[in-house]
């Protein structure tokens, strides 16, 4: 009697229930976490396909139109593309889009590089951070505005300052020759200390035995940045080139200001002033729609060219 008690107790021990079973089984299967991913996506897909997907596509249909905000749009297909082609004043945009984007990134780069590596190796003080990121954080505008008053050739203190050194004075944003690089240190002025912080950041990844080593090896500084710095450096340089590119390209606020009552005339007439003209002065929305769209492929073309180039896919760090 008791044998055969224990034996019944051993095989209900021994047989686990179905609804253990059923729970081992979804312990055991991967959790399958899309749905809620997607649903967490919905804001964010919803909010690029009404502000960007839907523009986007508008803005293609008026560049295939003759608009002009007065009356319903005309299909004219791709002759507002073929008059792009041959406008002069079109191609002369870009390329003083393109002279300005060579001085902006130029000295950005390098004088970010230069703060980014000082910082890194000298000095990583919050308040020397905080300090370059001001000029950043101060409206364009208002960034333009301060530097015209500060450059005026009557009464700014920069040509002052020069006729006490026994120069003469300089139209800095009147001259042709002159109007356009001084956009371009402007804004150099604004932006470097942003992107002396990117840098800097990137520099915070690099192994600090990697240093170590190269010092007990005797390298110097020039050394260690050229052969240590850069490389490990290169996906966050490739990210910052990117951005510097596409926002040099949007330069708009600081030409705006400085070309009420200047005599440069087109040579301070970048690309993003040239459309705003066509649309807003000339109202010819469907041509400066095609000037955008343009614009946005040439952009596209040298991102893909850049990202190429600096393989910055790729990290050095990993």
């Amino acid at each position: 009697m008791m044998r055969t008690m224990r034996t019944e107790e051993r095989s209900q021990v021994a047989e686990p229930s179905d609804d253990d079973g059923a729970s081992r089984r979804r312990r055991a299967r991967p959790r399958d976490d899309r749905r809620a991913a997607w649903i967490f996506l919905i804001p964010a897909l919803a909010g690029f396909a009404i502000f960007f997907g839907y523009p986007t596509v508008r803005g293609f249909w008026y560049s295939l139109t003759d608009y002009n905000l007065l009356s319903e749009p005309a299909f004219v297909g791709g002759d507002n593309y073929a008059q792009l082609v041959r406008d002069p004043q079109f191609w002369h945009s870009l390329a003083v889009t393109a002279y300005y984007v060579v001085i902006n990134i130029g000295s950005q780069l390098l004088l970010g590089l230069l703060l980014a590596a000082l910082m890194h190796r000298l000095t990583r003080s919050v308040a020397l951070r905080a300090m370059l990121l001001l000029p950043w954080l101060v409206p364009n505008v208002t960034v333009g505005l301060l530097w015209i008053w500060l450059l005026d050739a009557d009464l700014g203190f920069v040509n002052h300052l020069l006729k006490a050194l026994g120069f003469g004075t300089v139209g800095f944003f009147v001259s042709p020759d002159w109007a356009m690089p001084t956009i371009g240190m402007v804004n150099t002025w604004a932006y470097t200390g942003y992107t002396a912080l990117l840098l800097y950041a990137g520099m915070l990844q690099i192994p600090p035995h990697l240093y170590e080593s190269a010092a007990i090896d005797g390298a110097g500084e020039l050394r260690m940045f050229r052969s240590i710095t850069l490389p490990m450096l290169r996906p966050v340089l490739a990210l910052v080139l990117v951005v510097s590119l596409i926002g040099s390209f949007q330069i708009f606020d600081t030409v705006a200001v400085a070309s009420k009552g200047s005599g440069a005339g087109s040579a301070i007439r970048v690309i993003y002033y040239f459309i705003y003209q066509q649309a807003f002065q000339y109202f010819h929305m469907g041509y400066a729609s095609a000037a955008a769209l343009l614009l946005a492929l040439v952009l596209g073309v040298l991102t893909v060219v850049q990202m190429r180039l600096l393989r910055a896919s790729r990290s050095d760090l990993a």
